[in-house]
């Protein structure tokens, strides 16, 4: 059995000095954002309990769905580092990156040089992304959604390159017998993604694609809510998880701080799957078990 742990949208805080320079961009906008109200939500209290509550389980392997930083601001950047390390090493904690973690062109180069070394993994070819991480017959793949956009602009796109990666990947994996988890920021089901503000651009591209190849189960962060959604699969649906905020604190204006927990097995020649979730009420400061399922 193989225990994954899930947790995006880490939003560490607070936000470092800023300096009028480093204000000349879209970070505007995200600072103005982070005063008038992140500011309030999301507390490094918050994350450090629920992040102890998670590494108390003793997962297998951390999944990490993006957005570590809030502007991409150099400061940040090293203590993303920081927190990663304290979290565990590369061999155990994936990462993908998130719109924030490209806030600004160039950003994500940062955070890759940096940090880089929990992003990732097994690859086709020279290209970071999709990576795959294997732990016994559970492959997680790790999809790079993060781009730099205009200001009020949250979309994520992966590109026709990469999606073409991904799609060997997944058939390879899939003929030798994995789990496949696909981990991306961006939700790729219909609704959410198909916003051209803040969802996924070619999400219609990524769901013909896995319709064709399949997947057991896609993890996302992004949307700071936690929520259960799947897409067609070529003989079944593929599970669609997100978690809220990691950060969000109880009271705020998104859903609390939470993460999930997926317990994998293979019984005979069948899989399953069964997840909890783990997280802060609205009210106090105790971390519950929320919900439990089967998804696979």
């Amino acid at each position: 059995m193989i225990t994954l742990a899930h947790i995006s949208d880490v939003h560490l805080a607070p936000l470092p000095r800023v300096t009028p320079r480093e204000l000349m961009s879209k970070r505007i906008t995200g600072w103005l954002n982070w005063r008038l109200k992140r500011a309030r939500d999301m507390h490094r209290d918050t994350l450090a309990g629920l992040v102890a509550h998670m590494k108390a389980q003793r997962p297998d392997r951390i999944a990490v769905a993006g957005d570590l930083v809030n502007l991409a601001l150099d400061g940040e950047v090293f203590r993303a580092l920081d927190w990663l390390k304290a979290l565990g090493t590369p061999e155990t904690v994936c990462v993908v990156p998130g719109n924030h973690d490209a806030y600004v062109k160039g950003a994500l180069d940062g955070a890759l040089a940096t940090y880089g070394a929990y992003m990732t993994g097994e690859t086709l070819d020279e290209e970071r992304f999709p990576y795959v991480r294997r732990t016994g017959q559970v492959a997680l793949i790790g999809v790079s959604s993060a781009i730099a956009t205009p200001p009020f602009v949250a979309a994520g796109q992966v590109g026709q390159p990469q999606m073409e990666r991904l799609g060997k990947l997944l058939t390879l994996l899939r003929d030798a017998g994995y789990f496949r988890v696909v981990l991306i920021h961006h939700p790729p089901h219909a609704g959410y993604a198909d916003s051209r503000r803040s969802g996924l651009w070619d999400a219609v591209l990524l769901r013909s694609m896995l319709s064709q190849t399949g997947a057991e189960l896609i993890l996302h962060g992004h949307t700071h809510q936690s929520t259960v959604n799947a897409i067609v699969g070529p003989d079944r649906e593929i599970p669609v998880i997100g978690v809220a905020a990691a950060s969000a604190s109880p009271g705020g204006h998104d859903a609390p701080g939470r993460y999930n927990l997926f317990r994998i097995e293979r019984v005979g020649s069948e899989w399953t799957c069964n997840m909890r979730e783990f997280g802060y009420q609205r009210i106090g400061d105790d971390i519950t078990m929320r919900l439990q399922m089967r998804i696979y």
